[in-house]
């Protein structure tokens, strides 16, 4: 029998992880990692999210590490990650529904100020701020076209709004208008009234949404990131904001979570911030896919979600 080892979340979520395998792969079997009596050496798979130090060098001998997120940068990052090993992330479609779901709410949000709405009321002020743009009217710019990229994309585009994005290599036409590289990254900015940041963390996007970068968007644009928090220059986005440069943003990740509380984005009146929610799936969706992904590797197929490093462009 395939033996799924979990450590994704800690061991309090231990529980919720064995009823939901049970329920939907009674034919893995599902052993916690905080088990005194675990045996590494003994396991086939490794559900993990950010293991513990010396974790991961325990895992050489596996067929595959699942990732119980859609990011794996805090794992290939790491001395201890064992390259030999299969990398893959967290997909499925609840993953790709929730996350088209919250940019959406997040536009909408930015489109009528409800951020303003929001302080008027813990103060119990009744002021009309009308805002009449329509999605018709509202240009979208997505910076990265991977799995979840692309639905995003679409779904937008299917409510309505005037949607492109980013790639860092040229790809095949679509129905999303694409832009390709440097250049074309300056083009797309120009051009973006919203600007959804969901490219993964590399040595390439680590501090890219800096002062130079937001001042290529288009005058009273915003933001939504949903990527990496590690990718936003804190600073220069206040800034920003403050000078009326831009004219809000919704951050769903930070470089440092949870958010420490005396940073300056808690109480910012142009910011909603939200604690890394935009695509958190269901325990038994994650277990369902999980399974799925495992019984791919058995048949001797490679999963589309295999961890590659250009993920996201």
């Amino acid at each position: 029998m395939v033996t799924l080892a979990v450590s994704a979340e800690g061991p309090a979520a231990w529980e919720n992880w064995r009823n939901a395998f049970h329920e939907l792969a009674p034919d893995l079997q599902t052993v916690s990692w905080f088990d005194p009596a675990f045996d590494a050496s003994k396991v086939d798979y490794a559900l993990v999210w950010d293991p513990a130090p010396g974790e991961m060098a325990k895992m050489q001998h596996m067929r595959a590490i699942l990732c119980s997120g859609a990011g794996v940068n805090q794992l290939v990052g790491r001395s201890d990650f064992p390259k030999d090993v299969m990398l893959v992330r967290m997909g499925g479609d609840q993953t790709v529904v929730l996350m088209a779901d919250y940019v959406l709410w997040a536009i909408v949000a930015l489109l009528r100020d409800a951020r303003t709405w929001a302080l008027q009321q813990e103060k119990k002020v009744w002021r009309r701020n009308l805002e009449y743009r329509t999605s018709a009217e509202t240009t979208i710019g997505i910076l990265g076209y991977g799995n979840l990229g692309s639905a995003v994309a679409q779904r937008l585009a299917k409510a309505g709004f005037q949607v492109s994005a980013w790639c860092r290599r040229a790809r095949p036409v679509e129905d999303i208008p694409l832009y390709f590289g440097e250049d074309g990254k300056v083009e797309l900015l120009g051009k973006t009234d919203i600007l959804v940041n969901l490219l993964p963390s590399t040595p390439q996007t680590r501090g890219l949404i800096d002062a130079e970068f937001l001042s290529h968007l288009k005058p009273g644009a915003s933001l939504i990131n949903v990527g990496r928090g590690d990718q936003v220059v804190a600073d220069d986005l206040v800034s920003a904001l403050d000078a009326g440069r831009m004219r809000g943003a919704v951050l769903d990740v930070f470089a440092q979570e949870p958010l420490e509380k005396d940073a300056v984005f808690w109480e910012h009146p142009k910011v909603f911030v939200t604690p890394h929610v935009a695509a958190e799936a269901s325990c038994r969706m994650q277990a369902a896919y999980v399974a799925q992904t495992i019984r791919e590797i058995e048949a001797g197929k490679t999963p589309a979600l295999t961890y590659h490093p250009e993920w996201g462009y």
